[in-house]
C-alpha cells in the first residue's frame, strides 16, 4: 500500500519527538528543482562530498519541472518522514516556504541553495551565486558590443523567481550607458524548445535584432538554433547564463561562436558549500548565513580556463 505523506503526518512525526541527531551518523535530504545538467552537476558534487564523509547519509530527490511546486513539497514531506535531520534544497518557488516552516518547527535545519526565498528567515544558510552581480557581467559584455538604438531580445527564465529575475535585472544594470531597444521579452522556464520558439518569434518581427540575452543556458542554445534556422547574413550576439548546454558539451556553442558569451556559475562548489554548511550546523558549529559560490564570464577566448 502506498503511503500518502501529508503535513498532518509530519506534525505527528514531530509530536513523537521529531528527528533525533545520532552522534555517529547524520541523515540529510538533498532536493534539486528539475532535470537539467546544472542540477545534475550539483547532485553529483553532493554525492562526491558524501563519499568523503561516510558519517553522512544523503537522500536525494528532484522535481519534474521548473514549476513543480507540489512535487517539491511532496519530496520535503517524504524526506522528513524518512527521518532526515536537515534538508539542502534549491527551492522551485517561494510557496514551498509554508512546508519548510513546519519542518523547521519540528527541528529540521534547512539550507537553501541556488536561490533564496524572499523574506523567509528560517533557513540556516543560503549557498548561492550573487545572480544580480553575475547578470551585470553579461550586461557589461553586451555593452561593449552594442550601440544606442540596437535591438535586443530577452529570454527570461521563470518570472517571479527572485534569483532568475536578478539575472535579467543585473544584465540591464550592466548595460546602462547604452540605450538599446528591447523588442521582445518572455518566459522560457529554462527550456531549450521554448527559447527557440521565443527567439524565432522575435526574429520574425525583428530580423535586424542585434543580440539575445538568455537568463538560462538551454534557451540560449535554442536562440542559437533559431538564428541558424533564419539563415541571416549577419551575426547576432547571443549571451547566456549557465555554462552548461551546448550540443557538443558545455562548451559546444561557445567554441563554435554560436554563443558569444555565457555566465558560468559554479554549481559543484555551491553544492559542496551548501551540504557542508548544513552538516556543520547539525554538529553545532557556526556557519555563515550567506555563502557566495561566485561567477565568471566565459567567452571563446578564455574557454580553455573552464574546461
Amino acid at each position: 500500500m502506498k503511503l500518502k505523506l501529508t503535513l498532518a503526518s509530519l506534525a505527528f512525526a514531530f509530536a513523537m519527538g521529531g528527528p533525533a541527531l545520532a552522534a555517529d551518523k547524520i541523515k540529510i535530504g538533498y532536493i534539486t528543482k528539475f532535470p537539467a545538467p546544472y542540477f545534475q552537476t550539483m547532485e553529483d558534487a553532493a554525492k562526491a562530498w558524501a563519499k568523503d564523509h561516510p558519517n553522512v547519509e544523503i537522500v536525494y530527490g528532484q522535481g519534474t519541472s521548473a514549476t513543480d511546486i507540489e512535487g517539491q513539497i511532496a519530496l520535503i514531506e517524504k524526506m522528513v518522514a524518512q527521518g532526515v535531520q536537515g534538508i539542502a534544497i534549491t527551492p522551485v518557488d517561494p510557496s514551498v516556504s509554508t512546508t519548510l516552516d513546519k519542518v523547521v518547527a519540528g527541528g529540521v535545519k534547512v539550507v537553501l541553495m541556488d536561490n533564496s526565498i524572499p523574506d523567509w528567515k528560517n533557513q540556516t544558510a543560503l549557498a548561492t551565486t550573487d545572480n544580480f552581480a553575475a547578470g551585470k557581467l553579461a550586461g557589461a559584455f553586451l555593452k561593449s558590443k552594442l550601440k544606442d538604438g540596437d535591438k535586443v531580445g530577452i529570454l527570461e527564465a521563470v518570472p517571479g523567481v527572485p534569483a532568475l529575475d536578478d539575472r535579467v535585472n543585473g544584465m540591464m544594470e550592466g548595460l546602462k550607458g547604452v540605450s538599446v531597444d528591447i523588442v521582445g521579452k518572455g518566459a522560457t522556464s529554462c527550456d531549450q524548445e521554448k527559447g527557440l520558439n521565443l527567439a524565432q518569434d522575435i526574429l520574425t518581427a525583428n530580423p535586424d535584432v542585434k543580440a539575445f540575452y538568455s537568463a538560462c543556458g538551454a534557451p540560449a542554445v535554442g536562440a542559437a538554433q533559431a538564428i541558424k534556422n533564419a539563415n541571416l547574413d549577419h551575426h547576432i550576439i547571443v549571451v547566456g547564463f549557465d555554462f552548461c548546454c551546448g550540443e557538443d558539451g558545455p562548451d559546444g556553442t561557445i567554441a563554435t561562436g554560436e554563443e558569444d558569451a555565457t555566465v558560468a556559475q559554479f554549481p559543484a562548489k555551491m553544492s559542496e558549500l551548501g551540504v557542508d554548511a548544513l552538516v556543520k550546523a547539525l554538529n553545532g558549529e557556526q556557519v555563515e548565513s550567506l555563502i557566495d559560490s561566485g561567477a565568471a564570464l566565459v567567452t571563446k577566448e578564455n574557454l580553455k580556463d573552464f574546461m
